[in-house]
């Protein structure tokens, strides 16, 4: 291959092989191989040629202007907010949140994107409190009260889901602003589910608040996963036999049951 050659127009050509060199134009050329090899240039430094100096301009690249722009990121919307509710509960009901996803029309990816997107919101060292971030994604509060909670005054905003119309989504402020709940609750006028033995214990059939009025006295529970909330009371079966029962919620809404006794 040491005879190869390219010639492009007059005196342009480049010769690979031992002794190699490409000229470009009358008087330019860059030599590759063994003779580079500690020569010394003009300037002092070893290797580095005039001829190769002169070249160095050719073999320099420069980007190009790209007429391509980053993509924008669409807002967070009450769908994706909904994907971020349904995306905890499926550890449970797995069945029942693919239903409501395709009632959304959205894929698992969706879904996960959504949440992913969620928790970098909230676990972000720049995010705005937790109120101001639920006002941004779902609006203006549907309604917005002062709640007594022990000898404190709180203020509930209330926003509607439209996957569960029957129930809206509270947050709970203390007066310092900071949230001290968030969860689903039944939606004002809304009829309540008939909650008297185990086998109306169905998933999503009912609230915490319910749950704990229908059964009471209950006793509180500690959740599995924050957004969890955990129940224990009697309920009878079927039989009318009284058991003991754990609930097991996500964001306020039951998620399942298991009898202790």
């Amino acid at each position: 291959m040491a005879a190869a050659g390219m010639r492009a127009g007059t005196g342009a050509e480049m010769r690979v092989g031992t002794g190699a060199e490409m000229r470009v134009g009358t008087g330019a050329e860059m030599r590759v191989g063994a003779p580079l090899i500690g020569r010394r240039s003009t300037t002092g430094q070893p290797g580095l040629t005039a001829d190769r100096r002169r070249s160095s301009r050719w073999a320099t690249m420069v980007p190009m202007p790209s007429d391509t722009h980053p993509a924008v990121r669409r807002p967070f919307t009450p769908v994706d907010f909904q994907l971020v509710l349904l995306r905890r509960m499926a550890d449970h009901n797995p069945d029942l949140v693919d239903d409501a996803r395709h009632e959304l029309g959205a894929s698992l990816y969706d879904m996960r994107e959504a949440n992913k997107r969620w928790q970098a919101m909230v676990r972000s060292p720049r995010s705005r409190g937790a109120a101001s971030r639920y006002r941004s994604v779902l609006g203006v509060p549907e309604s917005q009260a002062t709640r007594h909670v022990g000898d404190l005054d709180c203020e509930a905003l209330v926003w509607p889901l439209p996957l569960w119309p029957d129930l809206r989504f509270e947050v709970l402020l203390a007066p310092n602003g900071a949230v001290w709940n968030e969860w689903l609750v039944r939606a004002p006028g809304a009829p309540a589910p008939a909650l008297r033995t185990l086998d109306d214990l169905t998933p999503w059939s009912c609230t915490v608040d319910e749950a704990a009025r229908a059964f009471a006295p209950a006793q509180p529970l500690e959740g599995s996963a924050p957004t969890r909330w955990g129940l224990a009371f009697a309920a009878p079966d079927g039989a009318g036999v009284r058991r003991e029962v754990a609930a097991e919620f996500t964001w306020g809404l039951l998620q399942r049951t298991a009898v202790r006794g």
